[in-house]
């Protein structure tokens, strides 16, 4: 692409308002996300010792890898829903839907009845205090209640975003996540129920959005006409790409939380203090994840609606808006957190030894963003594409040849060899998934061309 056509991509005002249409509900309704992990953090992280903040950040890790590891809900349904929507098949989008939602039930099930082995495997290599663990434990038997409502959500913000309905998820997780921020103060605070007050305000706040959402239904499926084929989502009849869609995107997720849990395992060895430490920093990247996030999943809903259109010039305009726009986000996360970290940490926990840490390592994360932009942006082109083969092995290849390798031979450096291990990881996805689009798109392989 020549400077004049990137020129007159990124100018086209049309798709300039259809990636923010979909872009600012997204970006609005994603800070909300990690806003509620901040008042967890500020909450917890005054109480009078340091294994309280610590129990919560395990525990949330811990939820969070089983969440995680059910992201294809969220992914599948996005991209084959936004491929149903760009063909305009009403029948394809409500099965697309009813068959999510079942794998949703199925899974939460089986978690319920694995949950104690779960836990156990989840802690086993970690050398941490049992005041620690025991906080732990608790904060994850009473989230995993909400299991069932949380998994919900996935698929109904999946099915709203390629849907093209940006507005529908920001109305669900601004429910769920206000509510959490809302009861997280009052249970904790107010009525000092400690770690199991902000595990009962995720769980109250999840099945609120969950109930919002299936309301929210209606008026997008009076758009395109079709039947509700229960039997055949049930039988999960015709399920077989979406299947293979999302074992793709599980073994995908779950490479990438085996990254995120030995980075809290190294932590871990280094004392209660650098878990504490860490757990602030995290909230770093939550806020980066779910801003560029915004933007990335304008890319899965435009792009995949795209290829259900065979519309070749239509996502290169979506491409270049959306990653011009993700590096202008992207810099701007950049210049807050330098400006502003210090403060930001110190909201987070009065604990004056958790702060300094956190101070000694928070230059690792104001300049996350830059490194991690590319590959958010890819991991939406992809997600909308339904090339979930594609994300596994280039989530693999980062893994087992960059961050495996990185995390021992950086062992020397503490902490500051965890971060660099974790940068060089987030650089290497955006490389991969970026090489083989480069080479699909040039070879004619990404979609056939558009007629005329």
């Amino acid at each position: 692409m020549n400077k004049a056509e990137l020129l007159s991509c990124w100018r086209h005002q049309p798709t300039q308002r259809r990636v923010w249409a979909l872009a600012a509900p997204m970006i609005l309704s994603n800070i909300s996300v990690p806003l509620v992990g901040l008042v967890d953090t500020a909450v917890i992280g005054r109480m009078d010792a340091a294994y309280h903040l610590g129990g919560v950040a395990v525990g949330a890790t811990l939820i969070t890898f089983i969440l995680w590891g059910a992201g294809f809900l969220r992914m599948g349904t996005t991209g084959f829903a936004a491929q149903a929507y760009g063909r305009s098949d009403g029948d394809a989008l409500r099965l697309v839907l009813l068959q999510s939602l079942w794998m949703a039930c199925l899974i939460a099930v089986a978690v319920w009845l694995l949950q104690e082995p779960l836990f156990a495997a989840g802690v086993y290599f970690l050398d941490s205090s049992p005041q620690l663990l025991e906080q732990a434990r608790l904060y994850v038997g009473i989230r995993l209640l909400s299991l069932p409502a949380a998994l919900g959500n996935f698929v109904l913000v999946g099915w709203f975003i390629g849907a093209g309905k940006g507005r529908a998820p920001l109305f669900l997780l601004l429910a769920v996540n206000i509510t959490n921020v809302l009861l997280s103060i009052w249970l904790v605070v107010g009525l000092g129920w400690g770690v199991a007050g902000a595990a009962w305000a995720t769980v109250i706040g999840d099945y609120c959005g969950f109930l919002l959402g299936l309301l929210l239904l209606a008026p997008v499926l009076a758009e395109l006409p079709g039947r509700l084929r229960w039997r055949a989502a049930m039988r999960l009849r015709g399920a077989a790409p979406m299947l293979r869609t999302s074992r793709d995107i599980l073994i995908r997720t779950l490479a990438l939380q085996a990254v995120f849990y030995l980075l809290m395992l190294q932590g871990a060895r280094l004392g209660d203090e650098m878990v504490a430490a860490n757990a602030v920093l995290l909230n770093f990247l939550l806020i980066t994840s779910h801003g560029l996030d915004g933007i990335a999943h304008a890319v899965e809903a435009l792009g995949g609606q795209a290829l259900g259109k065979r519309d070749r010039a239509g996502l290169k305009r979506v491409l270049v808006v959306s990653l011009g726009w993700s590096l202008l986000i992207g810099l701007g996360f950049v210049v807050g957190f330098s400006l502003f970290g210090e403060l930001i940490i110190a909201l987070l926990t009065t604990i004056e030894s958790v702060r300094d840490t956190a101070g000694r390592y928070l230059p690792w994360m104001a300049w996350m963003p830059l490194v991690a932009v590319w590959s958010y942006v890819l991991d939406g082109l992809f997600i909308g594409a339904t090339r979930a083969r594609a994300m596994r092995n280039a989530m693999l290849i980062a893994t087992v040849l960059v961050y495996l390798p990185a995390a021992w031979l950086l062992l020397d450096l503490a902490n500051h060899g965890i971060w660099l291990g974790f940068h060089l990881f987030m650089l290497a996805r955006g490389v991969i998934l970026g090489g083989w689009f480069w080479h699909l798109w040039r070879s004619d392989r990404w979609m056939p061309r558009s007629i005329g």
